[in-house]
C-alpha cells in the first residue's frame, strides 16, 4: 500500500533532503510482532492507539515503545543468545543490544500482559494474568520497579531465545517525533493470554496477518508503513515457528523511508526486499477492481 503524500509534506521533505532544515534526533525503541497460530495463517496482536496520542494517533501498532535508561542494566537475568550475539543480529553495540532486547520484553509485558521469561533457559512462565502479576505490571509501567527487579523478585530470567530479530526502521527526517525502532518477532507462550491493559490504546485485537493488510488496503484500519510492511512480510510464513526460524538468517539493517515518485505520485519508499510483495498486493487490488466493474 502506497498512499500518496500531500504536496505540502512533499515540499517539507524536500527541504530536509536539501539540508535546509535540521531533523529531530531520533530515540531508540523496540516493538514486538506477537504471533499465534491461526486457522489458515498466523494471527498478530494489534493495539489501536488513542487518537489523542502525539505519535501514530489512531494507528494499529504492535506492542512496543521507547528504550528506558534502566533497560541498560547489565545485571538483568538473561538466558538465550548473549548480548554480543544480539549485537551482531541488530547491527548495534553490545550495550545497546541488551537495552533493545530488554525494552522489547518490558514493553510487551506492559502493553499486552505477556511476559517472555522463565525460571530457567528451558522454562517459560505460564499464566501471568493474576492480580499479583497485574500489580507488578503496573509497577513496571509506572517505573516504580525495573525489569531487573521484577525478574529477580520472581526468580526469573529473560528468555531472549523466544525473540527473533526482524527489521529496523528509522522515522523519516521530516517527522517532528522520530524513532529508531527495532522490530522483533515472538510467539505467544503456551498458557499465557493477552489482555487489554495498555492506557495508550483504544482497542486491541488478534487478526490474521493478511486480513490486517486487507483492512488497511480497504481503508478500514490505519497503519504506518513499517507496520503494514512487516505484517505483509511476516505473513509469507505459514506459522509463528516458521517466522521465528526465518529470523536465524536475518541481519537487521536500519532503513529510513524517503519520498519517491511511483506511477506519478509522491509516496514513501520501502525496503527493496518488500517491493515484490507490494507489487503483488497492488496487482491483486487492480484485478479486484476490474472484476468489480465487470460484475452486473
Amino acid at each position: 500500500m502506497r498512499p500518496p503524500l500531500p504536496r505540502k509534506l512533499v515540499e517539507t521533505a524536500q527541504e530536509y533532503a536539501a539540508g535546509d532544515r535540521t531533523p529531530v534526533e531520533p530515540r531508540d525503541a523496540a516493538t514486538v510482532v506477537l504471533l499465534r497460530a491461526g486457522a489458515a495463517e498466523p494471527e498478530v496482536y494489534l493495539l489501536v492507539r488513542q487518537r489523542s496520542m502525539a505519535f501514530a494517533a489512531g494507528a494499529a501498532v504492535f506492542p512496543g515503545g521507547g528504550v528506558d535508561p534502566r533497560d541498560y542494566d547489565a545485571q538483568v537475568g538473561w538466558a538465550g543468545p548473549t548480548p554480543a550475539a544480539w549485537a551482531r543480529r541488530l547491527g548495534v553495540s553490545e550495550e545497546r543490544a541488551r537495552a533493545l532486547v530488554c525494552a522489547a520484553v518490558r514493553e510487551t509485558f506492559e502493553e499486552s500482559g505477556v511476559l517472555l521469561a522463565g525460571g530457567s533457559e528451558e522454562e517459560i512462565v505460564a499464566d501471568v494474568s493474576g492480580d499479583d502479576w497485574e500489580a507488578d505490571r503496573l509497577a513496571l509501567e509506572s517505573r516504580e520497579m525495573s525489569l531487573t527487579e521484577l525478574l529477580e523478585r520472581r526468580g526469573l530470567v529473560l528468555r531472549t531465545d523466544l525473540l527473533g530479530a526482524w527489521a529496523a526502521w528509522l522515522t523519516p527526517e521530516f517527522e517532528p517525533r522520530r524513532y529508531r525502532t527495532w522490530f522483533f518477532v515472538a510467539a505467544l507462550p503456551e498458557g499465557q493470554v493477552t489482555r487489554d491493559v495498555s492506557t495508550e490504546s483504544s482497542a486491541v485485537t488478534w487478526l490474521p496477518l493478511l486480513e490486517a493488510c486487507a483492512r488497511v488496503e480497504r481503508g478500514e484500519l490505519r497503519m504506518l508503513p513499517p507496520t503494514y510492511g512487516t505484517c505483509l512480510e511476516v505473513a509469507q510464513h505459514p506459522d509463528p515457528e516458521a517466522a521465528l526460524a526465518a529470523c536465524a538468517e536475518r541481519r537487521v539493517e536500519l532503513f529510513m523511508p524517503r519520498i519517491a515518485q511511483v506511477d506519478g505520485e509522491w509516496t514513501l519508499s520501502f525496503p527493496e526486499r518488500l517491493e515484490p510483495l507490494l507489487e503483488a498486493r497492488a496487482r491483486r487490488g487492480r484485478d479486484a477492481d476490474v472484476e468489480g466493474r465487470r460484475a452486473p
